[in-house]
């Protein structure tokens, strides 16, 4: 039996919202512990945004395995660069839609 949990890291395009609260849903009750894209009700500045892009990184960094929300196989810049993160640093990464 593991010490802990596994830690999985969701990422995707935040038009995928309520996809990545079904993957976090299904993850939690899995008895998985999960980090996930921060969520915002207004918009964001350039500011906040790149100091959001930055902590989601350190939440892969966190993270045992990363797991992409792509509806339809729709992979965004953001979602792109942090795919590239994952994979450099060692993460396994798995897709919802692997298309």
């Amino acid at each position: 039996m593991p010490d802990r949990p596994e830690i999985v890291c969701i990422c995707g395009s935040t038009r995928f919202t309520d996809e990545m609260r079904a993957a976090n849903r299904a993850l939690t009750f899995a008895g998985t512990i999960v980090v996930a894209p921060g969520e915002a009700n207004e918009p964001v500045t350039e500011q906040q945004k790149a100091a959001l892009d930055a902590l989601h990184l350190r939440k892969i960094d966190l993270a045992d395995r990363v797991l992409v929300v792509n509806p339809g196989g729709y992979l965004g810049e953001s979602t792109r660069r942090e795919i590239a993160y994952a994979h450099a640093t060692g993460k396994p990464v798995s897709y919802t839609d692997p298309g």
